[in-house]
């Protein structure tokens, strides 16, 4: 089946919506259209919400779409990427809504090998593998965050290290629709509205896969909104995942151990304690830190809480560094610990 855009004005119900939030995105959009137009094997239309541009945009959405009944686009006020994002979901013709950023690419493939996936494992939430692009400027931070990202394939990974970061490149998301309405669309709470909606879904019982190959192509650059957005901050993120653990995980836990006293481990516990929960200590293989004090939390050493660990206390993990991770994990599992019910990774 080819390329699926059909010119008749009786369009059929479209299986997928792409929605395209944009402003003043008249420099790349361009390419994100043309790379969906060559979508193939399954019946789409794009919605595009232009977010009050103020440059070519909106000359150039007319144009491209130009009466074609599965082009379609609104134009609004500035109001931001939440109440775009949330119109495009509210307009959306299709049961699944696939994502893009006016400044990305797709493979031709992505869409229907998304749909496939989402019908036959009931998955809410489709990953793809992504790809950074301009190779040359790719920084070696983005490069290993890549590489995590294609990591996580599994629904049980997806699972167990959801709280290290957002598991899913947003661009690169399919997301069953009803239930995305069904945890109330996207959020404007002060972190990042796509790791929130993640793990709400998530925490909700939604089922969760990634595709493992490359179907979206992520392009870096300066004006990025996770690159220069308050909301995107280190800080941002951290405060989306204590407020999760404080109403998921931690929620009937009595006790909650840090393992990790560098920056990350300072900063969940910074934010913990402003929502209400303080942890108990941190804990540390270093001889040479047990009994300090950090925030007036101790540091103590993970063998001489042992036998707390097992009354209901979750540990979070908060070291950073896929290698770090998988010599941690192997750390606590040899401690007998299991993983996610008694420690969880945070970093």
């Amino acid at each position: 089946m080819g390329a699926t855009l059909p010119r008749s004005a009786e369009i059929e119900v479209p299986e997928v919506s792409v929605v395209v939030p944009v402003r003043d995105g008249a420099r790349y959009l361009p390419h994100a259209l043309a790379s969906l137009a060559r979508s193939r094997g399954v019946r789409f239309e794009v919605l595009v919400v232009d977010d009050g541009s103020r440059d070519e945009t909106p000359a150039l959405l007319t144009a491209w779409s130009g009466g074609h009944p599965a082009r379609r686009w609104i134009r609004t006020e500035a109001r931001g990427l939440v109440p775009a994002l949330n119109l495009g979901l509210e307009r959306a013709r299709a049961s699944y809504v696939a994502r893009l950023d006016a400044d990305d690419v797709v493979h031709p493939e992505r869409l229907r090998r998304q749909l496939h996936a989402a019908r036959r494992f009931g998955w809410a939430v489709v990953g793809s593998g992504v790809r950074c692009f301009p190779t040359q400027a790719i920084s070696a931070g983005l490069r290993r965050y890549e590489t995590w990202q294609n990591s996580l394939v599994m629904p049980a990974s997806l699972w167990a290290e959801r709280f290290v970061e957002s598991p899913f490149v947003h661009p690169s998301v399919m997301l069953l629709r009803e239930a995305v309405l069904s945890v109330g669309g996207y959020r404007d709470v002060g972190w990042p509205e796509d790791y929130d909606l993640f793990l709400r879904l998530m925490a909700a019982g939604a089922h969760v896969g990634k595709l493992p190959d490359v179907l979206t192509f992520w392009r870096d650059h300066g004006a990025r909104l996770t690159r220069t957005a308050a909301h995107c901050s280190a800080e941002a993120i951290t405060a989306c995942k204590a407020a999760h653990l404080c109403c998921g995980p931690l929620a009937s836990r009595g006790r909650v151990f840090i393992a990790g006293t560098g920056d990350d481990g300072k900063r969940i516990a910074r934010a913990l304690a402003r929502c209400g929960r303080t942890p108990t200590a941190f804990l540390d293989i270093n001889p040479r830190r047990i009994g300090q004090r950090i925030g007036g939390v101790p540091v103590q050493l993970l063998e001489a809480v042992r036998d707390e660990l097992g009354d209901g206390a979750l540990v979070l993990v908060a070291v950073g560094g896929t290698d770090r991770r998988a010599d941690l994990r192997i750390y606590f599992t040899n401690h007998g610990l299991r993983e996610p019910d008694e420690f969880l990774f945070v970093a």
